[in-house]
């Protein structure tokens, strides 16, 4: 006889990792496959994801002086070759459209028709557009600094495709900014890291490291890239926001000059940053077990499900009063800037199969009402981030006056349930053959599952990062800010090294 324990997800994490992924984005029903290959539909339950995050980011992104904008969704092909490394980093990625029309061919089938004088990119990322007008709106220091942010679609044209992790078309953010020395761009480009730092940390209870990246995986153009660097369950390393210095690169290609305040002509300091719906499969990842997604509660779609038990018609008025009454009641509590957001399920179908399809999208808390629970004012509350049978009584008073805390409470545990995972499974090593044996996958029926993140000695030779990409898909992810100074030897190379980088395999 079979002991194993069923689950509402099939496989598990550790049967299969990649297609558990899958189950749970589609048991959640956040998002499904379009007819578009490559690209994805997000649908309700995982747009309201989404939405969430844009509201708290862009509140962020204005407490620190930033305006929103948008820009046109085509660039011009000229535009992308004025800046040498850039054009090089995204002309594989690029989707372009030659034509402005379609006519009926002899066949009877629509075919493009009207070439374009000149072919038009989709939007890979913006830099060169939004330069183009930046040189336009910038004339005098006085315009300085000048502080940008768009929310909107991306194209790049990816071979190999995950929901929400790597999409043909994606949403993000990206903001675009320009100073009058170096010294502010910088301090820029490091102000909003953090901002990307504290959102993931403190809104999706996700733990991050935050770094430099190496020259091979810097953004194309760019003086210096910064990232966050997120854990996955498989302990892989997921790129979670990037923030960029580009020092005068993108200001000399589209022309961005200012008068100083001694008269003299100078060419601005830009940055630019972004993160996109990735974050969402980050959040999966990191979260989510083998029933299903689990929701932190600052930006889940819904913070609290009402379940209506009605076994009897003439129960049923009464009940659904009560229920209507209490999310009412609940609707007016504020937390974290918005207020509660209740679902009333009333669909008419078993309980069981009801109470499983919540805990599959991964809702925080779970309210059963019933005339019982009425009449004894006592409320059964499920918490998403505890067993399905672990249940508490609360009287509506009680309801009331906790939940908030308890929110709380499961966005906290959340976050250090994450940390605690990543923690054991970063690692100092210091030879060659610990750091291969660490990368190889320990169980051949599920190889996506190996160490973790290694922190180990990196000499700077781009040499190293080639070979250990090869052998083992591992790249050096970032070169942390907090990493002391510290004399070792790479253990790959042997050459001489001065601190210590993060290692990992990454999606």
């Amino acid at each position: 006889m079979s002991t194993k324990t069923q689950t509402a997800i099939q496989p598990t994490r550790q049967e299969n990792y990649p297609e558990w992924y899958q189950a749970v984005i589609k048991a959640a029903d956040l998002a499904e496959h379009s007819p578009v290959r490559g690209c994805m539909v997000i649908k309700p339950w995982g747009y309201a994801i989404w939405e969430n995050m844009q509201q708290i980011l862009d509140k962020m992104f204005k407490d620190t002086g930033h305006q929103n904008a948008y820009f046109p969704l085509f660039i011009p092909l000229s535009f992308l070759e004025k800046e040498a490394a850039h054009v090089e980093g995204f002309a594989k990625e690029c989707a372009v459209v030659t034509h402005h029309r379609l006519e009926m061919g002899k066949d009877g089938k629509l075919v493009p028709a009207g070439p374009l004088e000149e072919p038009l990119i989709v939007r890979p990322t913006s830099e060169t557009i939004i330069g183009e007008m930046f040189s336009k709106w910038v004339e005098s220091y006085r315009d300085l600094p000048l502080l940008i942010n768009q929310w909107a679609n991306v194209v790049r044209w990816e071979m190999r495709t995950r929901m929400f992790l790597r999409t043909a078309e994606f949403l993000w953010q990206e903001g675009h900014t320009a100073h009058a020395t170096e010294q502010e761009a910088r301090e820029e480009t490091e102000r909003m890291l953090g901002v990307y730092e504290h959102f993931v940390q403190n809104c999706l209870a996700i733990p991050v490291i935050t770094g430099e990246k190496t020259p091979s995986e810097r953004f194309p153009g760019a003086v210096a890239t910064y990232s966050i660097e997120t854990m996955t369950q498989d302990r892989k390393a997921l790129q979670g926001g990037t923030s960029h210095f580009l020092g005068q690169n993108f200001a000399k290609a589209s022309e961005i000059r200012f008068r100083d305040a001694v008269g003299e002509t100078q060419y601005a300091w830009t940055t630019s940053w972004g993160m996109t719906t990735r974050l969402i499969g980050a959040m999966v990842m990191a979260h989510s077990d083998d029933d299903g997604l689990v929701l932190p509660p600052r930006v889940a779609s819904s913070h609290i499900v009402l379940l209506p038990v009605i076994h009897k018609e003439e129960t049923k008025a009464s009940v659904m009063e009560y229920c209507h009454a209490l999310a009412g009641q609940l609707r007016h509590l504020n937390y974290h800037g918005r207020p509660l957001t209740v679902t009333i399920d009333e669909r008419e179908m078993r309980g069981g199969d009801k109470t499983w399809s919540w805990i599959k999208k991964g809702v925080p808390i779970r309210i059963e009402v019933g005339p019982r629970d009425i009449a004894a004012d006592k409320l059964p509350l499920a918490r998403r981030d505890k067993g399905h049978k672990d249940i508490q009584q609360v009287t509506r008073e009680e309801l009331l006056k906790t939940v908030l805390s308890i929110l709380d409470e499961i966005q906290n545990g959340m976050y250090q349930r994450a940390l605690d995972f990543r923690n054991s499974h970063i690692k100092k090593i210091d030879t060659k053959e610990e750091f291969y044996a660490f990368f190889t996958p320990k169980n051949a029926e599920n190889p996506e599952i190996h160490g973790g993140f290694a922190l180990a000695h990196w000499c700077g030779d781009l040499d190293v990062e080639e070979q250990i990409k090869k052998d083992l898909s591992v790249t050096v992810r970032c070169i942390p800010n907090n990493s002391p100074l510290e004399e070792g030897k790479c253990p790959i190379s042997g050459k001489p090294s001065q601190r210590r980088v993060i290692y990992a395999k990454a999606y």
